[in-house]
């Protein structure tokens, strides 16, 4: 097992590229199931959960070919099971649900596992399919859902759930008639899985919006064209809050202004200078980090996958900050590594009081989640001395040749085995 090793208090500085958006990657592939053919997407980011879904997809009957354009080949489904050694390195597969009970009538799908920041039920994405006409049984761990005709229904989630959102989106779209989803996720993912859809020809308004209309088609088909998957806009602000907890003064090229402005009204508010470019993002601070509150909400509120390394930011600021976690009820694991590395923290429920330190200092930390790995490395490049983040596997689900963009950006930081002395790891 690898871990992250990190010589703290360098300035980032330099440019670097957005890598396509995780998020967005893991419900278009599993729509590609929703139409025979070969499908081609661009710009897949070469990420561990990318792997586990294209895995997944080449148990299921449908085999990639891996390259610049990842290709596809979904003529043939020859599994309607998404077993537990798969499901239960990410979450995210049980977006497979939908569009397998579109395709085929029938799925068996294992409860998801992933990330432990909470509890992130799947009964919206029953209750949805239901309305469209599924059945559904819970045994054994697994999900066994069956459909005679979708039929398009007039729906409203009871909460905004983004994979929700796009499980029952995707069902839909070979549902008989028009499909209204209420309440719906307004996240950009899914503007950009609506248009993936689009382009095998399905018909959806709405989507970035709380409101999606779709009505069903009897067929899709694949895409001649590849989908190039949008920047991501979670990475991006990563690297954003790392120029800032730095001192650094960084670009990210492709990322997008729009989808980030939650994010650097944030960051413009501790203090840090924002530039809008025609070819991204650019972030520098020079004076000291300033504390603010942050409230995360679903989009365009704040997103909670950046609530993390925000936190890894304030700890640093002059002042108390207030952070409320408003999606996750256990979204506060990284408060007690980044204790180890010096930070002030109280948690109090959902509400997180952050107390800057002057400074921060290396130590040995542990990544609880993905998102909580990436705030202690960011702690880690604005410590003092060496920092070593343990459980790297968290970090390889959602970033993208880490250590290569850091140290294209000026970052003393390098991988690993655990268990192996530092300076032995660095001559190797």
């Amino acid at each position: 097992m690898d871990k992250l090793v990190i010589r703290g208090g360098r300035p980032l500085r330099g440019t670097i590229a957005a890598s396509g958006a995780k998020n967005a990657s893991l419900p278009i592939l599993a729509a590609t199931l929703l139409a025979p053919g070969e499908h081609k997407v661009s710009r897949l980011p070469d990420l561990m959960d990318t792997s586990s879904m294209l895995s997944l997809l080449g148990r299921i009957g449908c085999p990639s070919l891996v390259g610049p354009t990842v290709r596809i080949d979904t003529s043939r489904v020859s599994f309607n099971e998404a077993p537990y050694d798969l499901v239960r390195k990410m979450r995210a597969s049980i977006l497979v649900l939908g569009p397998l009970l579109a395709r085929c009538g029938e799925a068996h799908v294992s409860l998801p596992g992933g990330c432990a920041i909470g509890v992130r039920p799947i009964e919206q994405h029953l209750k949805g399919l239901e309305a469209l006409g599924c059945v559904f049984e819970l045994d054994g761990g697994y999900v066994h859902g069956r459909v005679d005709r979708l039929r398009g229904a007039d729906f409203r989630f009871d909460i905004t759930t983004v994979t929700g959102t796009e499980n029952v989106m995707m069902a839909a779209v070979l549902a008989e008639g028009t499909t209204i989803l209420r309440n719906a996720a307004c996240e950009p993912e899914i503007v950009d899985l609506a248009g993936f859809l689009g382009g095998m020809g399905a018909r959806i308004t709405g989507a970035g919006t709380p409101t999606i209309v779709i009505d069903g088609m009897p067929a899709l088909r694949a895409s001649r064209k590849a989908w190039a998957i949008l920047p991501d806009r979670i990475e991006s602000g990563t690297y954003l809050a790392a120029a800032a907890i730095t001192g650094g003064d960084v670009t990210v090229l492709g990322a997008d202004p729009d989808d980030l402005a939650p994010v650097l009204e944030v960051l413009r508010r501790t203090g840090t200078e924002i530039e809008l470019r025609p070819d991204g993002v650019r972030a520098f601070r020079t004076g000291p980090i300033l504390a603010t509150d942050v409230d995360t909400q679903p989009h365009p509120g704040f997103p909670t996958d950046m609530q993390a390394q925000v936190m890894a930011l304030l700890s640093l600021a002059d002042g108390t900050s207030v952070i409320r976690e408003n999606i996750f009820e256990n979204r506060f694991m990284h408060a007690a590594e980044l204790h180890r590395l010096g930070a002030r923290i109280e948690i109090a429920g959902n509400t997180a009081t952050v107390t800057g330190s002057p400074s921060l200092r290396g130590a040995t930390v542990m990544a609880t989640d993905l998102r909580a790995s990436a705030s202690l490395v960011l702690a880690g490049l604005a410590a003092h001395g060496t920092t070593e983040v343990l459980r790297l596997y968290h970090l390889d689900r959602g970033y993208e040749r880490l250590e290569e963009k850091l140290g294209a950006l000026g970052a003393d930081v390098f991988r690993a085995a655990e268990g192996r002395p530092v300076e032995a790891a660095r001559a190797v």
